[in-house]
């Protein structure tokens, strides 16, 4: 499996992410996860880069907030930045659904985000 791949475990529910390409034997009992980019609902999800003078922020939702509440909250954000620096900021319930990243610009800028509930969600 290709590196930065993530997966849910089918009984606790964790979630890893493959850092080195692993063979499917080391995957056994975890799911893929597919990044969606389309929202389809009123609870935003994709994730929106703004770029600043001194790096980025992502937002989750562009123009309402994703909730962040003890039941569902984005329990990660992430920014990759020329397919070879990955920033992660953790969030937890009451945060704000955003992450800055006071970080070296890139030609090719990425964003993840993990929902507790609605999975794994990537910019358009």
């Amino acid at each position: 499996m290709e590196k930065l791949s993530m997966f849910k475990c089918e009984s606790c529910k964790g979630v890893i992410e493959v850092v080195t390409p692993v063979c499917d034997e080391a995957l056994k009992g975890f799911s893929k996860l597919e990044e969606k980019s389309e929202d389809a609902t009123t609870e935003k999800h994709v994730p929106f880069i703004e770029e600043h003078e001194d790096g980025y922020v992502v937002k989750v939702g562009k123009e309402t907030e994703h909730p962040m509440t003890e039941a569902h909250y984005i329990q990660f954000i992430e920014l990759l930045i020329d397919d070879n620096r990955l920033y992660r900021v953790y969030l937890k319930p009451g945060d704000k659904p955003l992450a800055c990243f006071t970080v070296a610009k890139g030609e090719k800028v990425a964003a993840r985000e993990y929902c507790n509930i609605h999975g794994l969600w990537k910019d358009k």
